[in-house]
């Protein structure tokens, strides 16, 4: 963790209601955290209004472009602003961060986290949670190639989904597997103060919903935790599991849930397992998607 546990948070910002209510949920979630609202300004780099207001069907293109550009600039500037403002009201200590990007924007975003030895990179998603989710593209590429952890907040979230934030426990998917170790020790150094529950999911047969608890899990530097052992229901196993681990998340009034992923590549690729992604397209809410090997901010 960084000097005085201060957390390091770079937030896509992209001004639609999902960044903003990213914003709004990560101030509660790292209460204080030194904060990068992050812009990426990509083609064709100036809103359809702009773009129709500057174009007089000059036959000088050059000076067509070059007035995108700066009317462009202007307009990504205040919007960066826009999220700043939301971030430092919420709490944090925000700077503007506007990028110039050509394309892959969950992939750049991923890389300015890394730069900046981010804790968290927060991005808002597109879709609704639970079985009708579908993520952005940007989302879907930065849990994907981000070898920090990437927290993914759906939007809209519910009344209690949303006051759980305050102090509701973490949850955490546990399947002993060096992914799944990752994840609880991720959650227990990023959530000191909250309660951090492992939950085992039993993938055979049977109705789901029962829950016991299951002997506790010795972490690296941590004390002992005791997991909370809930049988699936039927169907595909990552949707089943998935399913589980979001009841549990729901039933305990949980603040996020906390999954790993199967590993990275050469090239920093993360290749997610099916419970992984299941989770992030289900979840009613925010799930964080931890590398097997984070890196560790410094």
């Amino acid at each position: 963790m960084n000097a005085g546990n201060v957390r390091r948070v770079v937030v896509g910002y992209d001004g639609s209601p999902a960044a903003s209510a990213a914003i709004e949920a990560g101030a509660l979630l790292f209460p204080g955290a030194q904060t990068w609202i992050a812009h990426l300004w990509t083609p064709p780099f100036a809103s359809e209004e702009l773009r129709r207001r500057l174009w007089t069907g000059t036959r000088d293109i050059n000076v067509f472009v070059q007035a995108v550009e700066r009317e462009g600039g202007r307009e990504a500037d205040r919007l960066t602003s826009t999220g700043v403002m939301l971030a430092r009201a919420a709490g944090w200590d925000a700077e503007p961060l506007v990028c110039r990007s050509y394309g892959g924007e969950g992939l750049q975003l991923a890389e300015v986290a890394d730069e900046k030895q981010a804790d968290v990179l927060l991005i808002g998603s597109r879709g609704l949670g639970g079985a009708r989710a579908v993520l952005g593209s940007v989302s879907d590429m930065a849990v994907h190639y981000s070898p920090r952890p990437v927290l993914v907040v759906p939007h809209p979230l519910l009344t209690d989904e949303y006051a759980a934030f305050a102090a509701g426990p973490v949850v955490v998917g546990w399947d002993a597997s060096a992914s799944a170790q990752a994840a609880l020790t991720t959650a227990q150094r990023l959530f000191p103060e909250r309660e951090v529950v492992p939950v085992s999911i039993d993938s055979g047969s049977g109705s789901g919903g029962d829950s016991e608890e299951s002997p506790a899990v010795a972490t690296s530097g941590q004390q002992p935790v005791t997991t909370v052992r809930v049988r699936a229901g039927i169907g595909a196993p990552g949707r089943a599991v998935a399913d589980a681990l979001a009841a549990v998340a729901a039933d305990r009034k949980a603040s996020l849930i906390v999954v790993g992923s199967r590993g990275r590549s050469a090239v920093r690729k993360i290749l997610l397992g099916s419970v992984a992604m299941a989770t992030l397209h289900r979840a009613h809410r925010p799930v964080l998607v931890v590398p097997q090997a984070p890196a560790e901010a410094e």
